[in-house]
């Protein structure tokens, strides 16, 4: 008994260390990358549905599915600062990514060590990592499509209803977040490596299985259905098309991007989990002389899907694979206890550690200290720290407004009607009686009236961003400007109107 209560208590205390590892490379400085324009928008909608319940539906307006801000629209009843209760999200999902990954690899290979290390590669990996700190649908994805693997693998070696029920709920979840949950769905059939064709009365098992699987999908699609209560429905399929090109499309081209595409998803794959931890996955994988049929099933839910958006992905982005790589951590994790267990007494094992994740640790101290200088894909740098869709300014912005707004009436005009602006100062202002905020587009050669009457009777101001050169034909006065991220040629610029008597 006493052995028995020692194992517990070293198992919670493994538990206890790996949360307070993971909060705290998620919690701390949550907040310090500025908001991002997808961000600002998701937030806003979050806002929007939590106040009208005639609006819960509201992303559909942009084609999105609503699962992501349904969530959101609770936490913002209890949490003040809106991009802080966003991100607090997909904290929460990143802890059911990492729960989800130990369960599924211990379901996969009956072996706890293999499990915790899996678990802890999440934590560290700078994908995880970075998508876990963002309010962003991708990391609410990830943790629904490794829960939807994790139930389609309980479903093909044990034949089992509630196995069904669950892997149907978890696929309906993650459909009603994004269009490709829906691949979770396609892959069952990858599952039957796992189905023990040796075993008594397997044709029965098998049609049983078939008669589950099916059951999953409808009970997918009944809660997917929930979405063609509202009559913007038909934009999901629409949205889709901006990214993925349509079966039509795609006859006319079918591999003209193929390897343009997969080039720069590898790229991707390999600068967020790093070349060592890529690496060892792939050598894991490959090692078929043990599990074999595990680990083909992980490398099929990896690069099936990986392909599958290289042949037909129009727009691409890295955080799109952030769930296809999940698997591959599972594989490292196998790796990784390999290593310590074939040099346990050696120092090589330490040597090999430390090279493994030595480019994760590195590019982790700067997403969490100083993300200027955090070594992520150009694609993400560009998008998050050194171009327009990126926040820098804006809470220097809004405290400015707020500071100005004890004083009286303000007037606030942005460049932009969607997106970053005027979102970004909505989220904070708009419950503000003292403050009115319009976004504009596409600005005029000439200021309109209204702006003028605005600056006539109380302080009225602009916030520029994706424009760069304001008109010389507006009577304005610049007030402040912040660089975006590393580039010295992108700022966004405040500026108040002057008044037509010349007076500020």
């Amino acid at each position: 008994m006493a052995i028995f209560r020692r194992g517990w208590v070293r198992t919670l205390l493994l538990i206890a260390a790996l949360a307070a590892l993971f909060f705290a490379t998620r919690l701390t400085n949550l907040t310090k990358l500025p908001i991002f324009t997808d961000e600002a928008i998701y937030i806003r909608w979050s806002q929007i549905g939590s106040r009208d319940a005639n609006w819960r539906f509201i992303s559909l307006v942009d084609g999105k599915q609503p699962l992501f801000t349904w969530i959101m629209m609770v936490l913002l009843r209890f949490i003040h600062d809106p991009l802080y209760a966003g991100r607090l999200v997909s904290v929460f999902a990143g802890v059911a990514t990492t729960i989800g990954l130990w369960v599924t690899t211990y379901e996969l290979f009956k072996r706890k060590k293999v499990a915790y290390i899996a678990s802890f590669l999440y934590m560290l990996i700078p994908f995880g990592l970075m998508y876990d700190r963002m309010a962003l649908y991708d990391s609410l994805s990830g943790a629904l499509s490794i829960w939807s693997l994790f139930f389609a693998v309980l479903l093909v070696r044990y034949v089992r209803l509630d196995s069904a029920l669950l892997l149907g709920i978890s696929l309906g979840l993650g459909m009603l977040n994004k269009t490709s949950a829906y691949l979770g769905l396609y892959m069952l059939p990858a599952t039957l490596l796992l189905f023990n064709w040796t075993k008594e009365r397997r044709v029965k098992r098998l049609l049983t299985w078939v008669g589950l699987a099916l059951l999953a999908a409808v009970i997918s699609q009944a809660l997917y259905s929930v979405l063609r209560l509202s009559p913007l429905f038909a934009m999901i399929g629409q949205k889709d098309t901006v990214f993925i090109y349509s079966f039509r499309e795609w006859l006319t081209h079918p591999f003209n991007f193929l390897f343009g595409n997969i080039r720069g998803l590898f790229d991707w794959a390999i600068r967020y989990l790093t070349w060592p931890l890529f690496t060892a996955a792939l050598l894991s994988g490959i090692s078929l002389w043990k599990w074999p049929r595990e680990k083909l099933l992980l490398l099929v839910w990896w690069f099936a899907p990986f392909f599958a958006l290289a042949l037909t992905g129009r727009v691409l982005y890295p955080r799109f694979i952030l769930f296809m790589v999940l698997p591959l951590m599972i594989l490292a994790a196998l790796f990784i206890s390999w290593v310590i267990e074939r040099f346990k007494d050696s120092i090589w094992k330490w040597v090999v550690v430390f090279v493994l994740f030595f480019g994760s640790l590195y590019t982790d101290y700067y997403i969490i200290t100083n993300p200027l200088y955090a070594p992520i894909p150009d694609a993400d740098a560009g998008q998050y720290i050194d171009n327009w869709p990126s926040g820098w300014g804006i809470p220097e912005i809004n405290t400015f407004f707020s500071e100005q707004a004890e004083k009286g009436k303000v007037s606030i005009y942005t460049d932009g009607t969607f997106g970053l602006l005027p979102y970004a100062i909505e989220i904070y202002l708009v419950d503000n009686p003292s403050v009115k905020i319009y976004g504009i587009y596409p600005m005029p050669k000439d200021m309109p009236e209204e702006i003028a009457k605005d600056a006539q009777d109380h302080p009225t101001y602009i916030v520029f961003n994706q424009i760069q050169n304001p008109s010389s034909s507006w009577p304005l006065q610049k007030i402040a400007e912040y660089q975006k991220g590393n580039r010295t040629d992108v700022h966004m610029r405040l500026y108040q109107v002057i008044s037509p008597a010349g007076k500020l």
